[in-house]
């Protein structure tokens, strides 16, 4: 994992950079973090210069895996606060992307079990052409010597 941090309108140290890598090494389970493939950008910083109170402190995580993306930002009055509301959103990001893409090569599984079964007609959601659907229909028209049925 390559890890980039960037600090807006705060002066960031170990114990707010340890605290983001702790955070960070939990998405492990979800994520290979061991990988260099895998870039990570954190943009910690603060909302506004002026105000005291509220939520002042925002939080911003992108995770480039190969072609995939991933993007949270959080907001909140604490800055481990907003650091841990966005671990949490860019989990739940990632956590779904994986069952979008284990769900498709389940149904894509299922589709290719059905056509194997000899059913085109069976399959939900697959547009086949019209002539293509009985690519055996010369076997049912009458010719010379009788009727020849598939």
């Amino acid at each position: 994992m390559r890890l980039n941090i960037k600090a807006t309108d705060i002066a960031l140290n170990d114990d707010i950079r340890e605290y983001l890598n702790k955070k960070l090494l939990s998405l492990s389970k979800i994520i290979d973090l061991e990988d260099e493939a895998v870039l990570v950008a954190a943009e910690l910083g603060r909302t506004t210069r002026h105000h005291q109170t509220g939520p002042i402190f925002r939080a911003e995580i992108n995770i480039y895996r190969g072609k995939e993306s991933f993007r949270a930002s959080a907001e909140a009055e604490d800055l481990n606060a907003a650091i841990d509301m966005m671990r949490e959103e860019i989990a739940h990001k990632i956590a779904s992307s994986k069952g979008k893409y284990t769900s498709l090569v389940r149904r894509g599984g299922h589709a290719v079990k059905e056509l194997m079964r000899g059913g085109y007609t069976r399959v939900r959601g697959l547009r086949v052409p019209k002539n293509l659907l009985r690519p055996w229909r010369w076997m049912d028209k009458d010719d010379d010597e009788g009727t020849i049925n598939h």
